[in-house]
């Protein structure tokens, strides 16, 4: 078939149009020497460490794979505003850490070198250690048990929240095992525990056991029940929905 001619003169028309002397079109040429290209997100081509990609697997496994309640409770964590509170609590209840320790010691032996008698009190603060924290939950003398969600492996500290419930004590679930170890100037902690408050902070530590319990204590069977996981990737989700698409056609079309 010939072409049409008013289609011609349309594109020939549009061609002298879009020519403007005081343009000139220059396009770019990103060839060896030339302008330098935009810049590109290369993280697909990132080679990136072993030990992030081990993080990332993990991630995605436990995404894919059920997983079984005494587990998925530890991605339940509290509230940011909780937390922030929870913190600002346990800071001011820190350890001395070695510097501290070491003025201390050289006060009291100068003390006693000149025949001062020394009053020991006992300090109130942070109770760390995953032996030393199930010992004082054993004995009911914890207040409350902070744990860490990341814990690795997670078999230290998966029994812990249901001794802390059988002891009727409040515990919580924070994010970072490293948060909780800047408290007690270590790189991670576990578990932390309180025991006691100063008479000060008697108020603000009750209405954070408050929350605390509406949260973790009283859900416990709740969450006993709740499976994790089963989450499948983006592109399994579009073939599972394509089926449903299909299968839902042939129904339709075998009613009619």
């Amino acid at each position: 078939m010939a072409p049409k001619k008013g289609l011609k003169t349309v594109a020939k028309k549009k061609q002298q149009e879009a020519v403007n002397p005081l343009f000139e079109k220059r396009p770019k040429q990103f060839g060896i020497g030339g302008a330098i290209p935009p810049k590109r997100d290369l993280t697909r081509f990132v080679k990136w460490p072993k030990v992030v990609q081990i993080q990332r697997r993990r991630r995605i496994l436990k995404q894919r794979l059920k997983v079984p309640p005494a587990v998925n409770q530890f991605t339940k964590t509290i509230d940011k505003n909780l937390a922030t509170q929870l913190f600002k609590l346990l800071l001011k209840y820190r350890p001395e850490d070695r510097a501290a320790k070491k003025d201390r010691l050289l006060q009291r032996a100068q003390a006693e070198a000149e025949g001062k008698t020394v009053e020991v009190k006992k300090p109130i603060v942070v109770k760390y250690g995953l032996n030393h924290v199930t010992y004082l939950i054993e004995q009911n003398k914890a207040q409350l048990v902070v744990i860490a969600h990341d814990v690795d492996p997670i078999e230290l500290v998966v029994w812990l929240p249901a001794l802390c419930r059988k002891m009727e004590i409040p515990y919580c679930i924070v994010k970072g095992k490293s948060r909780l170890g800047a408290i007690v100037h270590k790189k991670t902690a576990a578990a932390l525990c309180l025991t006691t408050v100063k008479n000060e902070d008697k108020f603000d530590f009750s209405k954070i056991l408050e929350a605390i319990k509406a949260n973790f204590n009283d859900k416990y069977d709740e969450q006993r029940k709740k499976w994790g996981g089963g989450i499948m990737g983006s592109k399994s989700q579009a073939k599972t929905k394509a089926k449903e698409r299909l299968l839902a056609k042939e129904a339709a079309q075998r009613l009619n």
